[in-house]
């Protein structure tokens, strides 16, 4: 037996006010969700499966203290 993925439809307005929660649906159960503006499809929101989510390994540089003085001076706009 397999569940059935049957799109949902819903309109902007109720998407907007509903939106957490139907993210949270969508991804536990699969299911996607059909967004209309009068009447007319603007945009589907489905899940994302674990392999499709880009990696963050790597994007992050070390750059040292960032925070302790330096030895430079400077002057604030006030001086």
């Amino acid at each position: 037996m397999t569940m059935g993925t049957t799109e949902r439809t819903m309109g902007a307005g109720e998407f907007k006010a509903k939106c957490l929660a139907l993210l949270d649906d969508v991804a536990e159960t699969g299911r996607p969700l059909l967004v209309t503006k009068r009447g007319r499809a603007v945009a589907r929101v489905t899940s994302v499966s674990a392999s499709e989510r880009p990696s963050l390994k790597g994007s992050v540089l070390h750059q040292g203290d960032l925070i302790a003085p330096i030895d430079e001076r400077w002057f604030a706009a006030d001086e």
